[in-house]
């Protein structure tokens, strides 16, 4: 049995959740409000405590285990709620190596540095005469000391050896300062100070931790305008969102996040009663990012800067380039890959533009309603773009709607909700003005491939599948995907193309399988490594040897029939697990939706919280999912080969 295992044989999952949520026991299980969203009228959320698992019927629609319940309620990463867990259950932990002891040592003495230099900022913007124009100009701002204490603003001397100084006499080692990023190093030897005659805004990952800071001309000759920490063993820009630790209440409690373009707007939206903004620090914003957004809410608006409105999207990918914060990296407006992020983290992403020449610190300190009218015009994604693109443009010019149908159909398919799909591309022949039937059989230009003719072979997948007889079907699938990431891609067309939804975390299990998981789509997401490497570098190496332990050694394919997975008779096989899988996943969430309908139906057991509009949404979501599983038994009863009993 494994740690995680044990662990959930011990944790009652009633008594974890019932601490902050009021639980009422409804036959064998439990239902209550959701604490993940507002709601005050249906408690559509339950607990199961048979299989351990909680699920919300409600707006968020979220699910998993006591692992997954408490790393949303708390924005605890695994490991902590691992750690959590285990000391409440009574579970003993492996110990540290000496190695991994002697790293997390370091990397606290690093963090105690950072935050040293944070009270040495915050000294001289406050109590020194050179910070008084600094101070002076962040008030001309509008930005109050309140506000410049709660994010802990600072100012970095005008000299090249004032912040190296003052660490060394606080018995921090030159190379400590090099490994945190506070000084740079000469080519003929030394360091001096990397931040200097610049605001400092400490940059905290989303427990409150000390990770960097990011920095803020004074001198309008001084480039680039903002200067991050560079990269380090506590700094990744890429995978931190600016501001999230005191924001991710605001979010939660609002049901929205708002992406803006840099730290003083966030700044500015906080103090104007905006607490739900976040930055990317002037990076493109990655599918990592959004999942530590997605954590408090799946609604999200990307608030672009005025100038994007203007620049035509690129016919390869859409990406809108806008000018960078940090001159190391180029920031995009990457529609395509929003799109399939939100298609994969079941998020609602949206945009708007600000008007004019404005900033949002500009917006809120002229009216602070035109930020929440705004935000409620925020546009989703296939709309802004194709705004983009018609702007200017004669509609009326055949080579015009031909363009633009080019660019944003590819869009349109790659939104994973089929309903969406269809009415986007009903509006898009209206807004072009023409027959919806030319878009309906639009296709992409392919080159043509050189067609595998299908072989006579046995049963392939189930002779590798049996190598392991204790290998649950979803294990297997991991196993497969840890292997050949890009097997997804194909999995996720042929469940398109039966009206359904991308595979996706909630397709499996448990919290460690949708980690696993979440890892193969982080490793697809990036082009600069092998996917079936990058995955264990984004895997938390706790979870490392259960991964390892899934995978499954597609060489004996050839050692069995003398196949390649690429061959149509076994594709056709390693799909029919997936599709299995999925069937599995609709049948368990219909018996919880029923079980749910029954609940609503019986008003001596919740009152009259429950509407009639309610109890019609619940059987209309029995009819989706009976007409899913319908669709799959169909697709699988035409498939050949062996196929697994679930």
């Amino acid at each position: 049995m494994s740690v995680v295992d044990e662990i959930k044989d011990r944790i009652d999952i009633v008594e974890v959740v019932s601490e902050s949520v009021k639980l009422r026991k409804t036959g064998k299980n439990y239902t209550g409000f959701c604490p993940f969203h507002p709601n005050t009228r249906t408690p559509a959320f339950v607990i199961f405590p048979d299989t351990g698992t909680w699920r919300c019927f409600g707006a968020c629609t979220e699910g998993g285990d006591v692992f997954g319940f408490l790393m949303k309620k708390e924005g605890w990463d695994f490991p902590e709620a691992l750690r959590y867990l285990a000391e409440r259950a009574g579970v003993e932990l492996k110990p540290q190596t000496s190695q991994q002891r002697a790293e997390e040592e370091s990397h606290h003495r690093l963090r105690e540095l950072l935050e040293a230099a944070v009270t040495f900022y915050r000294h001289n913007l406050f109590q020194s005469q050179p910070g008084q124009p600094v101070l002076e100009y962040l008030q001309k701002r509008n930005l109050t000391t309140e506000i410049l204490e709660i994010f802990e603003i600072g100012y970095a001397p005008d000299s090249w050896d004032a912040t190296r100084t003052y660490m060394l006499e606080r018995k921090y080692s030159e190379r400590e300062l090099i490994e945190t990023g506070m000084v740079s190093e000469r080519d003929s030897g030394g360091t001096y100070d990397r931040f200097r005659n610049r605001i400092m805004i400490p940059i905290r990952d989303s427990r409150g931790r000390i990770s960097g800071f990011g920095a803020r001309i004074v001198d309008p000759e001084d480039v680039p305008k903002f200067l991050n920490s560079p990269q380090t063993v506590l700094f990744d820009k890429g995978r931190m969102l600016y501001g999230l630790d005191k924001s991710k209440k605001a979010i939660r409690s609002s049901n929205q996040a708002v992406i803006v373009e840099g730290y003083m707007d966030v700044i500015a939206l906080n103090q104007a009663g905006f607490g739900n903004a976040v930055s990317p620090m002037g990076t493109a914003i990655s599918e990592h990012q959004l999942r530590l957004v997605k954590r408090f809410s799946r609604n999200i608006v990307l608030a672009l800067d005025p100038d994007v409105a203007g620049i035509r999207a690129t016919m390869r990918g859409l990406n809108v380039a806008r000018d960078a914060l940090d001159r190391e990296a180029d920031p995009v407006f990457d529609a395509r890959g929003l799109l399939r992020n939100e298609g994969r983290l079941d998020a609602d992403i949206r945009v708007v533009t600000l008007p004019g020449e404005k900033d949002p610190d500009e917006v809120v300190a002229d009216d602070p309603e035109e930020w929440s009218r705004l935000l409620e015009k925020a546009k989703t994604i296939v709309d802004y773009v194709l705004d983009v693109l018609s702007e200017g443009q004669d509609i009326d010019d055949p080579k015009v709607k031909s363009s633009i149908a080019g660019q944003v159909m590819p869009l349109i398919d790659d939104v994973a909700d089929s309903v969406e799909r269809e009415t986007y591309r009903q509006h898009l022949a209206r807004r072009l003005r023409v027959d919806e039937r030319a878009l309906i059989n639009w296709r992409p230009k392919r080159n043509a491939r050189r067609r595998v003719k299908p072989g006579d072979a046995p049963p392939v997948i189930d002779a590798l599948a049996s190598r392991d007889k204790d290998a649950p079907l979803e294990r297997f699938c991991l196993g497969l995907l840890i292997e050949n990431p890009e097997l997804l891609y194909r999995i996720d067309r042929q469940l398109q193309a039966l009206q359904m939804e991308r595979l996706s975390e909630l397709d499996f299990s448990g919290t460690v399988n949708r980690i696993i998981f979440q890892s193969i789509q982080q490793a697809l997401a990036q082009d600069e490594e092998e996917p079936a490497q990058y995955w264990r570098g984004v895997l938390d190496e706790s979870l490392h040897e259960v991964a390892e332990g899934m995978s499954v050694d597609l060489s004996h394919l050839k050692e069995f029939v003398g196949m390649e997975m690429e061959q149509p008779k076994v594709a056709d096989e390693i799909a029919a697990r997936f599709l299995q899988l999925r069937k599995r996943s609709l049948e368990e969430n219909l018996s919880k939706i029923q079980f749910l309908l029954k609940v609503a139906e019986e008003p001596d057991q919740l009152g009259d919280e429950v509407s009639e509009i309610d109890i019609v949404e619940y059987k209309s979501e029995v009819q989706r999912h009976a007409l899913q599983k319908a669709r799959l038994e169909q697709a699988l009863a035409r498939r050949q080969g062996s196929l697994l009993n679930t």
